[in-house]
């Protein structure tokens, strides 16, 4: 199965795929499920945030440690111990976030625009899209400073066909291979997207958002292509991985992020859905995610504060 048929099974498959009958599964979308997305690839597009990390240069780095009682409980725990397994059964984090602009992410309006939306306003249709990803990295690889032109998009479209109205358009730069390394990652030139094809995914494409592998849009003095996007009420993803094992069009992206009230940032997930036969991902019999692996070895913290498996 080609990706483009894949993308129209599963956004309009429970319209011919369920039995035609005057029944309540007329509109089930279960069917969706397990005929087309259980055989799906699925691709994390995240980066794990943690202590020591890339991160804009204007923010400080998140803290993680234990999380400490914050009142007495009469003969199991006084404030300010510290949870551990051996003595109350659980451990829980505490996690000292600098900045809601962290790791891959998720920016509304209210990051730059103090009447635009906050991240707690975003609606619940971002949940999935269909994705476009448009690959600069052969570019970048000549001029690690290469933004994507207008161009780029046209040439993706004589391929593919005309970018679907609502999608995601993520811009392959291969920039996150580099994220181990926190002072070059963020250090200039870095690829980015130019404003004149931000206006036209936004203004001719009439995208949901586009996304980028760096921490900023563009290397203007001014970030103008942030600023034009935020203004303009539009959203845009950052900090995105792993856009090399995707397909450049017919795969879908389910969107998460997390809600605090009135956020000007979100920490965000990001998870694409391939074709089953595609090569890269794994699907739901390969992950069922029930029972999950055990680690190792018993967890216990590191010079961070981050659990990992400890012989």
């Amino acid at each position: 199965m080609n990706a483009s048929k894949f993308a129209r099974i599963a956004l309009l498959g429970a319209a011919w795929s369920v039995p035609a009958i005057a029944s309540a599964q007329e509109s089930s979308l279960w069917s969706v499920y397990e005929n087309t997305l259980k055989s799906a690839k699925y691709i994390d597009l995240t980066h794990a945030f943690e202590p020591v990390q890339p991160v804009w240069p204007g923010f400080a780095n998140a803290k993680f440690k234990p999380t400490v009682a914050g009142k007495d409980i009469e003969g199991y725990v006084k404030a300010g111990e510290e949870f551990t397994y051996d003595k109350h059964g659980f451990v829980a984090t505490a996690y000292e976030l600098s900045t809601d602009q962290y790791g891959t992410q998720l920016d509304p309006p209210s990051h730059w625009n103090p009447l635009g939306a906050t991240i707690s306003d975003l609606p619940a249709t971002y949940a999935v899209r269909p994705l476009v990803v448009i690959d600069i990295s052969g570019k970048v690889q000549s001029d690690e400073g290469y933004h994507l032109q207008v161009a780029d998009i046209e040439e993706w479209e004589k391929e593919h066909g005309r970018i679907p109205e609502g999608s995601v358009v993520f811009v392959r730069s291969d920039w996150y291979k580099k994220w181990s390394d926190a002072a070059r990652f963020n250090q200039k030139p870095f690829p980015g997207v130019s404003l004149d094809a931000l206006k036209f995914l936004h203004l001719e494409r009439k995208i949901l958002f586009h996304g980028h592998e760096p921490l900023d849009t563009d290397t203007t003095p001014n970030l103008e292509g942030e600023h034009w996007l935020l203004h303009n009420d539009f959203t845009q993803a950052e900090g995105v991985a792993n856009l090399d094992k995707v397909p450049e069009a017919g795969a879908l992206v389910t969107i998460g992020f997390a809600k605090p009230l009135g956020g000007s940032g979100g920490y965000a997930r990001y998870i694409a859905i391939a074709p089953a036969d595609w090569t890269e991902g794994v699907s739901v019999t390969d992950a069922p995610g029930v029972p999950l692996p055990r680690q190792t070895a018993p967890l216990k913290r590191d010079e961070n504060g981050v659990f990992r498996p400890t012989p």
